[in-house]
């Protein structure tokens, strides 16, 4: 297990030197995917923050200060990136269909956190979903679920 994690901040750190030459890891490219939802609408709020930092703890692991690098490597990413392809790549090749599904629900419930759906980030995460091969009946079943869960 330690040695796992060791093996993840690694290659987190290896991306952060030289992003231009390797593969991003699966905790980056969630990362930026999720981080490319919550800044659609031009605009991070706290809430926002919040669930993207709850998000990425439940998924990965992290301790505080990986999970503060890995936020700013992917918002950086996000600022810097020309497109998201290789983010999308490395989820699409390392995730099964109910990960990436689960990515799609993720990505609604940041969208919904703040309490108001914006046309932006649902068109954002209709992107997501269909490089990431989400069928689109899933990805309405993911926006519903999330639109129940924040009613509640």
């Amino acid at each position: 297990m330690i040695e796992s994690l060791q093996r993840l901040f690694q290659d987190m750190m290896a991306a952060g030197e030289a992003p231009e030459q390797g593969e991003p890891t699966l905790a980056l490219a969630t990362a930026v995917l999720l981080c490319e939802v919550a800044r659609a609408d031009y605009h991070l709020d706290d809430a926002e923050l919040a669930r993207l930092r709850e998000v990425l703890d439940q998924r990965f692991a992290l301790d505080a200060s990986a999970l503060d690098a890995l936020l700013a490597q992917a918002r950086e990413e996000v600022d810097t990136a020309v497109d998201h392809h290789r983010f999308v790549r490395r989820v699409r090749d390392h995730c099964d269909y109910a990960e990436r599904y689960e990515l799609v629900r993720l990505m609604w419930s940041l969208a919904l956190v703040d309490g108001h759906k914006d046309p932006l980030e649902e068109h954002r995460i209709r992107r997501l979903a269909e490089l990431l091969h989400v069928r689109h009946g899933d990805f309405v079943r993911a926006r519903l679920a999330e639109e129940e869960d924040a009613r509640r």
